[in-house]
């Protein structure tokens, strides 16, 4: 995986729901290494799968706060995505990172959208979301699905990721049962490997406790 976004908590949490023995490799080369360009990307055997469909998709407002916005991309985004590397090939690395996330978000239609109104999509989304769960523990029954995994990974990276505004988070937390539902599933699938990353000698990662 790429140490400037790690491995996307929707493929570690849906291996995990699995059961599946999971080893996670942190390479600043990542990007090139998968077959389509795309990270995170899974070995298994001899195969090397990349993307996975909708799986290891990051949500379009992401993307949009952390490239399109001028202010998370100089402060943030920027320098996290160039931290492995030297100058002048992180500047350049970096610089392209955002035309490519700028250049998809015009062909999707988002490149004329303000900050008000993609905080507005993820309050629609949110509020959807929402209401489907309930009181349920998961959304379809009472054991985690794919769904429950994609839903986690996308407000789980939204909650932990560092951004020049809370907005985003504060809209995820104002509806409780969404923000429980990411805490039963980190505390049901992370918590113990995060204890044995940390008396192993490995960071710690993001955490919503």
């Amino acid at each position: 995986v790429s140490p400037e976004i790690g491995l996307n908590p929707i493929v570690l949490a849906y291996l995990r729901m699995c059961n599946l023995p999971v080893h996670v490799s942190c390479r600043s080369n990542a990007e090139y290494m998968s077959p389509s360009g795309k990270v995170p990307f899974v070995h298994v055997g001899n195969q090397v799968v990349s993307e996975l469909g909708p799986i290891v998709q990051f949500t379009k407002a992401k993307l949009y706060i952390q490239w399109c916005d001028d202010t998370t991309a100089t402060e943030i985004s920027r320098p996290r995505y160039s931290s492995p590397y030297s100058w002048p090939l992180n500047q350049i690395l970096a610089y392209q990172k955002q035309w490519e996330v700028r250049r998809k978000m015009n062909a999707i239609g988002w490149a004329g959208k303000s900050l008000e109104q993609v905080y507005e999509d993820v309050s629609q989304c949110c509020q959807a979301l929402s209401q489907r769960l309930g009181t349920q523990p998961y959304f379809f029954n009472k054991q985690p699905t794919e769904l429950d995994a994609l839903v986690f990974g996308h407000l789980f990276t939204i909650l932990t990721t560092r951004l020049t505004s809370d907005e985003l988070g504060e809209k995820i937390k104002s509806y409780s049962n969404l923000l429980a539902f990411c805490r039963r599933i980190e505390q049901s699938y992370f918590e113990d490997s995060q204890a044995g990353s940390s008396s192993r000698g490995y960071s710690k990662g993001p955490s919503l406790f």
